[in-house]
């Protein structure tokens, strides 16, 4: 009985599988006509022209499947899941995203459950594996904004030579948007596109700061905007700027230095009862297996890993500080 329900469980996800991609086909090649169509209209001689050619369309699909990407636009969560992705710098849609998690949620729970029958535990696995794509998204998110901060410092010298060499905001911006390595040319490049069509800069700035929800790049959006409305030299506040975000980024190293044996003791805590249980596993499995197949077994399980996990959050808080 177990099996025919996994082997049905299995062509239903094929199938959906295939429609997915069918339909995620169709609205590449949809997608491909009329870029072609656009890029035959906008011809130009030149291929520097070419490349300064701005793609206005704002796409809102949030899954490849017609009537789940009405529901998910009914959702309040898939907003949220949009911009993360964004964020993160990946091609995927909040409805992919969704499937995923859900994908990798119910089935090893399930091969789990019917495997030892333990509906808490299998719980506990699904719930870590489900959330290994929404990790992947974090996991790329905070890695483009470490890019970002990076790169702004140098950014902003870019933008303190052209004011000084008599270029306006605007036109100092454009050329950190041409000059710069993504993430930051590109989030320039966004803002300085929004300034061209129309959009006040106080707009833009606050678009690029929800887009890039950076302490650094606040800083320079307010001073940006504090030199818009008092005046002032903006080359001087600028350079100032990027010599406060470089003495954060020093202050910070110091600090990863200083708690560097903090998160090390953390991490060997919370990795040594899992990795010394599967030791123990591989030598006795007997002996070991009694704590799955008994009661109180299960329970020392659990007080077992709800304190692990109550250390490690402890121990995160203590080296976690602020800059």
């Amino acid at each position: 009985m177990g099996s025919i329900v996994v082997i049905v469980f299995l062509g239903a996800f094929l199938v959906a599988a295939l429609v997915l991609i069918a339909t995620g086909t169709g609205a590449s090649q949809q997608a491909k006509k009329v870029l072609a169509t656009l890029d035959s209209a906008l011809a130009t001689e030149s291929q520097e022209t070419r490349d300064q050619i701005v793609n206005l369309r704002k796409t809102e699909l949030l899954s490849a499947i017609p009537w789940i990407n009405r529901k998910l636009m009914s959702f309040d969560l898939a907003p949220r899941l949009r911009t993360l992705l964004y964020q993160a710098n990946l091609n995927w849609t909040a409805g992919g995203l969704m499937i995923m998690c859900l994908v990798l949620f119910f089935f090893p729970a399930y091969i789990f459950y019917w495997k030892f029958g333990q509906i808490l535990v299998a719980l506990v696995v699904g719930l870590a594996l489900g959330g290994i794509p929404i990790g992947w998204v974090f996991f790329k998110r905070s890695k483009r904004f470490k890019a970002f901060q990076e790169g702004l410092p140098e950014a902003l010298d870019l933008m303190v030579s052209a004011l000084r060499a008599g270029h306006s905001l605007i036109a100092a911006m454009g050329l950190v948007a041409r000059e710069c390595a993504d993430p930051v040319g590109s989030e320039i490049r966004i803002c300085f596109d929004e300034q061209n069509y129309g959009l006040e800069l106080k707009t833009a700035m606050d678009n690029l700061t929800t887009r890039v929800p950076l302490q650094d790049l606040r800083i320079v959006s307010t001073a940006i905007m504090i030199q818009k409305e008092s005046g002032g030299n903006l080359a001087e506040v600028l350079d100032k700027t990027a010599h406060v975000i470089r003495e954060r980024f020093r202050l910070k190293r110091q600090v990863m230095v200083h708690t560097a044996q903090g998160r090390m003791t953390g991490l060997v805590l919370g990795l040594l009862p899992p990795v010394l249980g599967f030791l123990l596993w591989t030598v006795n499995p007997e002996m070991v297996s009694l704590l799955w197949k008994r009661d109180i077994g299960v329970k020392l399980l659990w007080a077992a890993g709800i304190m692990t996990v109550i250390g490690g959050l402890i121990i995160r808080k203590i080296v976690d500080m602020d800059v």
